[in-house]
Parts: C-alpha cells; structure tokens; sequence
C-alpha cells in the first residue's frame, strides 16, 4: 500500500511539473511563435461600429487562425463605470495570466500607466493614444498615420467636388474641413487633406474650422451652414468626433453638399438620411493594427516602451471603397485614388506630417482658404 501510495504522489509531482512546464512554454521569449493569452479590456461596449469593434474583428481573427487565446471584458461606457476600468486593470494584471493586456482609446492612458508602473512584468498595448511613449518598457502605443489617410479623402474629395454629373456637386473647386482642437494630430488630418487635394487640383481651395471640443454638433452644423451658403462647399469632411457630425446635418438640411466620414466607416454609424449623403470615410483599422504586432512579434520584433505609427503599407488606415464611394464616384476618380495610395505605400509620394517640426502646417493651411 505505501509502494502505491508512493507511486500515485510520483505520479502527481511529474504532473504537476509538466502543467507549470506547459504554462511557461505560452509565454515564449520575443523570438519565439507561440500561442498568446490575450485580456482586451474594452471601456465601453461592443456594438460601437467603431474603434471597439474593430479591435474585436483583429483579435477574433488571430483567436480563429490559432495565435492567441483571447478573454474580451466589456467595462461599460457611463461616468458610472469609470471606477471598473482601473479596477479591472488591476484584476487582469495581479492574475498572471495574460501574455497581454490590450485596451484602448484617449480615456484610459492615466489608468493604464498607473497598472502598468506596478506590473513591470506585465505586457500592455493601448492603441490611437500615445500620452505616456516610453514611460513605460511594457507599454506598446500603437498611432496611426492620419496623414496617410488625409491625403487619399483629399484626392477624392477634390476628383468630386467639381463632377457635376453628381447631384450637389457645384462647378467651383471648394471643399471644407470641420477639425476638432487645432493640434497636431488634427492638423495631421488637415495636411494631408490639403495636399491630396492640391495634387489633383493645385488651385483648390480648403475652408478649415476648428470646433475647439469633439462634443458641440451644435457649433459644427453652424461652421457647415456658413461654408454651404457662403463659400460654395459641397464636399465636407468631420474630423472632430461626435461633434463633426454636425457638418452632416448641415449638408442635409441645406440639400447643396455631402460629407465624409472619420476613423469608422460612418455610413453604418450615422442615421439612414444622414448616411446618405456620407460619400466614404477615412479609416483607422484598429483591428489590421493589432494583427500587425502579433506578426511582429512572431518575427522576433517588438516594440515595447515605443509608439509604433501605421499607415498603409501596414493596413493601419484606409479609405471605404464600397456603398456610395462606389456608387458616386467615377472611373477616373477611383482610378485617382488608387494611385495615391499606391503612390504612398511604394514611396513615391511623400505626404508632410503635423508631428515634423520643420513642418508648418498653419502655413499649408493659411495658403488655401477660400
């Protein structure tokens, strides 16, 4: 009975050993493919046609490719909830059990560099946010090249402004930009913008406003009416969040323009008649941008304690080609489009970045206005 006895514990030691030996071999070193645990702590819902789901859509396929495992928490979105992001972060992170913890968005850096300071060992990833880079070496930002982006909306917003064949689409060479703050990384937006448009048509002319917040629809649709009716814009891109959507209401209720879309396609965002007339928008792929750092990291890449910018050579933004891009757009304005994105990703076109300080993107935008 003892000889059995001794040999049953035998037998639950070499188990024992090969489970932790097992466990070790998920978190593999840098260089190594493995298959990653995975935590995406999402402070709101899914369900937001948005940067949320996105992210999702990159991750679910990497969990159906075999790659990682991945747990997805749903904190909620409500001043109410607030308290649930920094908790949870806490909770993920004491547990051990992630090889990383992805969240996302400008309302959790502080949280995530507080966890993150206490969590050496713990690796994070954040992304369309870089306000602690480097702070922290377990820390990845990942950003996106707006610019890149900026310049394709450009290019086809001045193919469409003077394609009169389209409804509201007048003879005069006038588009408009409704930014958010007037920063760097709205103003990358606008740089590209310009330029794209500039190289279709170096005469065009850009009506820039800035609503100063990312909330106030109200200032927005005031900015959109004024360039309808006083400058001839038929073409208006919201970059300002929430609050950019108010140029759409403009272009609806003056029945004279159209508008474009930001980060998400928002013509599966915003209501049926507001959505109509949304002619593409610019895009961030969250979830491309996600796939892009697991195919680094199982290359032996990493970028931890850095922002790493993507653009479209790594599928970071785009542009949406389908729905009314397709149906309004024509042969040569596609054709244009393509070849500034083919243009950008080969490197034959150089597009300028707000972020440059030898760049002056007031100056590029002072230079256009109607």
């Amino acid at each position: 009975m003892k000889k059995i006895a001794a040999l049953l514990l035998a037998a639950v030691m070499i188990l024992s050993l090969v489970a932790c030996t097992a466990k070790s071999e998920t978190k593999t070193d840098d260089n190594e493919k493995s298959t990653y645990s995975v935590v995406y702590l999402v402070n709101g819902n899914l369900g937001d046609k948005s940067f949320f789901d996105s992210a999702q859509s990159g991750l679910d396929q990497l969990v159906k490719d075999g790659r990682i495992t991945c747990k997805t928490i749903e904190m909620g979105g409500t001043d109410e909830d607030q308290p649930k992001w920094l908790s949870t972060l806490y909770e993920v992170s004491e547990s051990g059990e992630y090889d990383l913890v992805i969240c996302g968005t400008y309302q959790m850096p502080d949280n995530l560099k507080e966890v993150a300071t206490k969590y050496p060992d713990q690796k994070y990833l954040i992304f369309d946010d870089n306000t602690y880079v480097g702070e922290n070496k377990n820390v990845v930002n990942i950003t996106y090249k707006q610019n890149d982006m900026g310049y394709l909306v450009g290019t086809f917003a001045a193919c469409m402004t003077t394609d009169t064949s389209v409804a509201n689409m007048n003879d005069d060479a006038v588009v408009g930009f409704v930014g958010g703050v007037d920063s760097p990384v709205i103003n990358d937006f606008l740089t590209g913008f310009i330029e794209g448009a500039q190289a279709v048509n170096p005469d065009i002319k850009v009506d820039t406003r800035y609503t100063n917040d990312y909330v106030d629809t109200a200032i927005a649709k005031e900015y959109g009416v004024s360039m309808i009716n006083d400058n001839k814009c038929d073409i208006i891109w919201g970059v300002a969040g929430n609050a950019g959507n108010g140029a759409a209401e403009a272009a609806l209720e003056s029945g004279k323009a159209w508008f474009i879309g930001v980060d998400s396609d928002q013509e599966l965002t915003l209501s049926a008649d507001l959505a109509a007339l949304t002619l593409t928008s610019g895009l961030k792929n969250v979830g491309n941008s996600i796939i892009w750092i697991f195919d680094q990291w199982d290359a032996g890449k990493t970028y931890w304690g850095e922002e790493v910018q993507l653009g479209l050579a790594e599928g970071g933004v785009g542009i949406v080609t389908d729905k009314n891009y397709d149906k309004y757009a024509s042969a040569e304005t596609k054709a244009a489009v393509e070849a500034a994105q083919k243009g950008i990703m080969d490197g034959t076109i150089k597009v300028d970045t707000a972020f440059d300080a030898s760049f002056d993107p007031a100056a590029l935008r002072d230079s256009v206005p109607p």
